[in-house]
């Protein structure tokens, strides 16, 4: 088991580079190729052709690509200084580069938004696993009853529609007409426990909605294939309990493909849920990267796709490792 988390965790490592050299390359290479400046995109077309120059020296910009990226490699976990001369500014570990809009590194607006994503992802995940599987599993059990065909028609709509849409006629009737939720503006560490949960419930709700019933639909099709093994006649005809032979047998191989969906949704939405936050105006990675999208602030948009890839691998890995756990066929292999 230690070799393999130890090759896993090389697997983890060697993504992540190829990531962060891909979108390196692109967003430093891409606003060459349309005729952009970075050092103007920092400074402002408002600047001199002296200061665009020292902010280009500053940056490092006049340097190769390859000694570029290194220096930004090398960066992240030893920090880095950025000088012209007597001009420098000291970049703290981990360093993901300043900000053109606020001028400040990026990791601090990394560290301000990864609170919020952090609790969205946290209670969505939990509402959408529990509510899915369950409806999954009470469909499988009763297959073509009417509550089978009901659960499926629910998922088939939950999944066809869109956050921005079901975000939007939450908010307005729950928040506006009913006024039975109140929402913040923003939320920062300072708030308290209730106004964190009242402002994140309807979000948790909405994200949920969506991915439940996709859940709850592979759920179903797991389940309805194990319970049709041969293993699952032979524990029935051993005189093993129901609830035995769909805890114990039934849902622990079923759970195995549930796992690696819910990985990729989890490592994903921790890496910036981009709907839900814009329509709830929730101060997370998300809506960092659509910000900085807008105002094409180029390190933000980077930070947050690094950290976006670390995220979707460190999800995958636990997975990986819960597959032991949940099947011993993948101790044994």
């Amino acid at each position: 088991m230690l070799a393999y988390l130890i090759r896993r965790l090389f697997a983890v490592l060697i993504m992540v580079l190829v990531v962060l050299l891909a979108t390196f390359t692109v967003f430093y290479m891409l606003p060459k190729w349309a005729g952009q400046d970075i050092a103007v995109l920092f400074a402002g077309k408002a600047t001199g052709a002296e200061q665009i120059e020292g902010i280009r020296t500053k940056l490092g910009l006049d340097q190769p690509l390859l000694v570029q990226f290194w220096d930004f490699v090398k960066g992240i976990p030893l920090g880095r200084d950025y000088a012209n001369g007597n001009d420098v500014t000291h970049c703290p570990a981990p360093c993901f580069g300043y900000s053109f809009v606020t001028e400040k590194p990026v990791w601090d607006t990394l560290k301000e938004a990864m609170p919020v994503t952090g609790a969205l992802a946290a209670g969505a995940c939990v509402l959408w696993l529990a509510a899915g599987v369950a409806a999954g599993i009470v469909s499988a059990l009763k297959r073509g009853s009417v509550w089978d065909r009901a659960a499926m028609i629910g998922a088939l709509g939950g999944v066809s529609l869109p956050v921005f849409f079901t975000g939007m006629v939450a908010m307005g009737l729950f928040v506006h007409n009913l006024g039975w939720i109140h929402i913040e503006d923003g939320l920062n560490t300072d708030d308290s426990v209730g106004v964190w949960f009242e402002t994140l419930l309807l979000p948790w709700i909405v994200l949920a909605l969506l991915n439940a019933a996709m859940y709850a639909r592979l759920t179903r099709a797991t389940m309805l294939d194990v319970l049709g093994e041969d293993y699952i006649r032979t524990a029935r005809a051993k005189g093993l309990g129901e609830r035995a032979v769909i805890t114990r047998h039934a849902l622990r191989s079923a759970m195995t493909p549930i796992l690696t969906v819910f990985g990729l949704d989890l490592g994903a939405l921790l890496g910036g849920a981009v709907l839900t936050e814009s329509t709830f105006n929730l101060p997370g990675l998300g809506l960092a990267a659509v910000q900085a999208i807008s105002s094409h602030d180029l390190p933000v948009i980077l930070g947050v796709t690094l950290f976006a890839a670390l995220a979707i691998a460190v999800a995958n890995l636990a997975v990986d490792l819960l597959y032991a756990v949940i099947d011993p066929r993948v101790r044994l292999g």
